[in-house]
This record gives structure tokens, sequence and C-alpha cells, in this order.
């Protein structure tokens, strides 16, 4: 069973940055693509960065230029690495994997904390 965990998060002042990690296994790392999404009290999940297993990026346009992915697949691990934050920033971060990068987000690690005080 694949498992996701992340962890980083942390209360951070508006402006500072952080860095998200997400640690894989019992998944073919190399060819799934990654991603993270955010959700915050009273709202919908929401699709942040992806990164395919060939390094594409993509992102939302609300963390454009201050947020960046990246993957090491020696180590299955991703990374959301988020400058500049701002209080809307401010969520519970999820890692997940579409392990057979077929279009499907199946894998989900438990969440992250992220608190962006102002």
């Amino acid at each position: 069973q694949v498992q996701l965990v992340e962890s980083g998060g942390g209360l951070v002042q508006a402006g500072g940055s952080l860095r998200l990690s997400c640690s894989a296994s019992e998944i073919i790392f190399s060819i799934a693509t990654m991603a993270w999404y955010r959700q915050a009290p009273g709202k919908q999940r929401e699709l942040v960065a992806t990164i395919t297993s060939g390094g594409r990026t993509d992102y939302a346009d609300s963390v454009k230029g201050r947020f960046t992915i990246s993957r090491d697949n020696a180590k299955k691990t991703a990374y959301l690495q988020m400058s500049s934050l701002k209080p809307e920033d401010a969520a519970v971060y999820y890692c997940s994997a579409d392990r057979w990068a077929i279009g499907s987000f199946d894998s989900w690690g438990p969440g992250t904390q992220v608190t962006v005080s102002s």
C-alpha cells in the first residue's frame, strides 16, 4: 500500500518561507506524477502544484512565482518550497500521487498544517 508522509509545516510570519517534504514508499516513485494540494477551513481542497516524472511543473495562479515544486527520485521525496507566504496560504497541505501518471491522484498523505501570521 502506498504511503505518503508530509513534513515541514508550521507557523511562519507573512513574507516568510517554508519547505514541505513528502516522503513516499511502496510506489514506483520515478514514474508517478506528484502533487501538492491544500485545504483551508471552510474551503474546498485545491490543487497547488504538480510535477511529472519528467520534471514538468504546473502551478495554481495564486502561487505562481512564489512556490516551487521539485522531486528527488532517488530519495522518493517531493518538495514544495513556499516563499513570500501570505495569510491566505494558510491551510492543511496534502501530498498526492498519481502512481501511474494516468491523471488520477489516488494516493494521499495525512497532511501538514501551514499557518501564516500577519
